[in-house]
């Protein structure tokens, strides 16, 4: 866990150096730093001890003496000589989407503003006004942004909370006479943010679990301690709530504490109407009393005349009755994925080369991967224009020959403009094998803009999908307005698909939105927006959504062979009356 606390000390570094209006190389470094430590697989402490810090993208001699100096002695001496003179409150108001450091630090300095509270407290009077440029219309827009930051506050992205619990769980597993352990609660059916983390034990010796649980090195406050149950915050900030059950209660209580809270009160109603009784302990006949099913969850359900429902589906939203039918979809699984179309190198903001990204996904099994660097509207991020694309796609074909085993990819993640034409001419977007078309501008176009946007970049031949459609960032930035019933029927009429971008800050699509696509026939692509190799990993993000929104393999074009994904390409290209240019199979010939 020393991986998150490095990366937000690294992250407050760059608030402050953005606060003091310092070099911006220096700052740029420390916000890398932060994002490849956050999605590191490896722990940063074992990389310290075999001094092989410099293997994480990004790190340099610098900053891996500022991770040493920190592991040592619990503290920054930079960071603290930086802050000295900056209220805290201050660095936090940049949290606030629309405040930057310059407006952070012009309202510390004019109306001394030290906090979100005092920024909210002006802003609702009206007190900011007229002052500093800040209009009506600009105090509403702080307003909802400091909500959306108390929301995201408030709950922990998934892709955050989820190794917090795999690490608790395995701990509590070499607990003697634990005989199973696992997450429950809304993370276990895998919902984009979570407020808790629940876990959920099976043992004969709970005084011993209670014991080892407390005492763990995760633990920054113990709020309760029971006989056989414990609540503790975590060094990250959660809330963390373990329950001791006995082997015949585990299935039951793994329902029950998995919920959701409307799930369960449907199938409580399905065993009253059967003569049964459900609740954390079992299930018991009513006119007995006697347990008839408690000891898994097959067998829980099964008293009540279900097939077992997968936990992402447990919303109360169609999944009781398609069990009762044995109707339930075959879900995709992470085994499924056979390639990733949305990954970036270091020809535009990624942190590998081409080959790196390739060898990285070629030993994930897959049969083909996707290069998609940045077009060049997208400066911040390196975006290339025409001439050094061509030349970036002569090194990609030049990898795909090293690599006859995967079948390598040359594509664009293109920027839809404004008025939603692409970033580059159509003659140049015939030279690629797949275009991700995305915005990354203009967020707050109105609505019937936004959407004639989206839906002519669909219509566009050389685009096959569409990345994170709605732009959010969790806990950062709302998605931007457009109405999705228009776009995923563009998407259908033309054959494109949508994307659920694994990115765990996104997860865009959301799980409603992507059912709805799928509802209406409209195909979808899971992708990881890989900026560092470790980011492939986070394909089980997006899997997890996928699964919520009930989606099974057909449905997601990267789960199809190389060769049907490729048809699949030529065939937009061609229905369009367009030249086609088809998708390169690779050696593999697959």
């Amino acid at each position: 866990m020393k991986n998150f606390e490095i990366a937000r000390l690294f992250d407050l570094m760059a608030d402050v150096l953005e606060l003091r209006d310092e070099n911006p190389f220096r700052i740029r470094a420390y916000r890398r730093a932060a994002r490849n430590l956050e999605s590191l697989a490896e722990d940063v402490e074992v990389l310290a001890r075999e001094a092989r810090l410099d293997e994480i993208p990004g790190i340099g001699r610098d900053l891996a003496d500022r991770i040493t100096e920190y592991l040592a002695t619990g503290r920054l001496k930079d960071l603290d000589a930086a802050r000295k003179g900056i209220p805290a409150g201050v660095v936090e108001l940049m949290n606030v989407p629309g405040i930057g450091p310059r407006t952070a630090r012009l309202l510390y300095e004019k109306e001394r503003v030290t906090s979100v509270d005092r920024l909210e407290t002006l802003a609702r009077a009206g007190k900011l006004r007229g002052r500093h440029g800040i209009q009506a219309k600009t105090e509403a827009n702080l307003l909802k942004g400091i909500a959306l930051v108390r929301g995201g506050q408030a709950r922990l992205p998934l892709g955050r909370a989820l190794p917090l619990a795999r690490e608790l769980v395995r701990a509590l597993e070499r607990v003697p006479g634990v005989a199973a352990a696992r997450a429950a609660g809304s993370l276990r059916r895998m919902k984009e943010t979570v407020g808790d983390i629940d876990l959920l034990v099976t043992s004969a010796r709970p005084a011993e679990v209670m014991r080892a649980f407390t005492g763990l090195p995760q633990v920054a406050d113990v709020l309760e301690r029971g006989e056989t149950k414990a609540s503790i915050r975590h060094r990250e900030g959660i809330q963390v709530d373990l329950r001791v059950v006995e082997p015949a209660s585990f299935g039951a209580a793994l329902v029950y504490f998995t919920g959701s809270k409307q799930h369960n009160i449907r199938i409580r109603a399905l065993a009253l109407k059967r003569g049964l009784k459900l609740n954390e302990y079992g299930v018991f006949r009513e006119s007995t009393g006697r347990r008839v099913a408690g000891a898994t969850e097959e067998d829980v359900y099964a008293a009540l005349g279900l097939a077992w429902i997968p936990p992402e589906l447990r919303e109360d939203a169609g999944e009781v009755e398609a069990a009762a039918r044995d109707a339930l979809p075959r879900l995709v699984e992470l085994g499924d994925v056979r390639g990733d179309l949305h990954c970036h190198t270091n020809a535009s903001d990624g942190h590998h080369t081409i080959e790196a990204l390739v060898a990285a996904a070629e030993a994930r099994g897959y049969e083909y991967v996707a290069i998609t660097d940045h077009s060049p509207s997208a400066r911040v991020a390196g975006g290339l224009d025409a001439r050094e694309l061509a030349t970036h796609v002569a090194r990609i074909r030049a990898v795909q020959r090293k690599h006859p085993r995967i079948t390598v990819l040359a594509g664009s993640e293109c920027d839809i403009l404004p008025d939603g034409s692409l970033d580059y001419a159509d003659e140049v977007l015939a030279g690629l094998d797949l275009v991700v078309g995305a915005v990354h501008s203009r967020f707050k176009q109105p609505r019937a803009q936004m959407t004639r946007r989206l839906c002519a970049a669909l219509a566009n031949p050389y685009v096959s999908v569409l990345a994170h459609p709605t732009g959010r960032l969790l806990g950062e930035r709302e998605p931007y307005d457009a109405d999705l019933e228009q776009v995923f029927r563009a998407a259908k009429r033309h054959g494109k698909a949508v994307e659920i971008n694994a990115y765990p800050q996104r997860l865009d699509l959301g799980d409603v939105h992507a059912r709805r696509a799928r509802d209406l026939g409209v195909l979808l692509a899971v992708d990881t927006d890989a900026h560092v190799l470790d980011h492939l990993a986070t394909m089980e993000l997006g899997i997890a959504t996928a699964r919520r929104a009930w989606l099974g393999p057909d449905e997601i074009v990267n789960t199809w062979p190389a060769r049907k994904l490729g048809a699949w390409i030529r065939r937009a290209r061609s229905e369009a009356g367009r030249p086609a240019r088809p998708a390169r199979a690779g050696g593999a010939g697959r």
